[in-house]
């Protein structure tokens, strides 16, 4: 099976929801260890890129995004600067809540993570990316000018 770098670094959009960039990161927890944390369910027809890690290449993943007629796209073995948004995102979030908390379970990271993601990145942060609006306020402008 080929790996086809469908984005080659073009992360620009024309709404929301048309290209995501994921990847895996671990989360450490008092009473179930290691965790991962993903992304949320994603919708048709949109472009998932991820790297080439065996959790995104694995049959099951495959079939998963098939039937939801979801459109993949890899990053290029080696080559960080294919996801480097992502990979950002979760330097950021490693370094503004995950460093800074002991969670106790699954649960409690779910929920504190929840927190962070949707009660300061996306709706207080300001990014420069973003001509120093919010996550929340480019949505927004883009849900109103549909």
């Amino acid at each position: 099976m080929e790996h086809e770098n469908l984005l080659d670094r073009d992360f620009s959009t024309t709404n929301i929801n048309q290209k995501w960039v994921a990847d895996i990161t671990y989360i450490n927890t008092l009473k179930d260890g290691w965790c991962y944390f993903a992304y949320q369910k994603p919708s048709k027809e949109l472009i998932l890129h991820t790297d080439l890690v065996s959790q995104y290449t694995s049959s099951e993943f495959t079939g998963y995004v098939q039937i939801r007629k979801i459109i993949q796209s890899f990053s290029r073995k080696g080559n960080p600067y294919d996801n480097a948004c992502i990979e950002s995102f979760h330097a950021i979030l490693k370094k503004e809540e995950v460093n800074h908390v002991q969670y106790l379970d699954y649960y409690s990271a779910k929920i504190a993570i929840f927190q962070y993601i949707e009660g300061w990145y996306n709706r207080k942060r300001i990014h420069s990316a973003l001509g120093y609006l919010t996550p929340q306020a480019i949505e927004d402008q883009l849900k109103h000018s549909a």
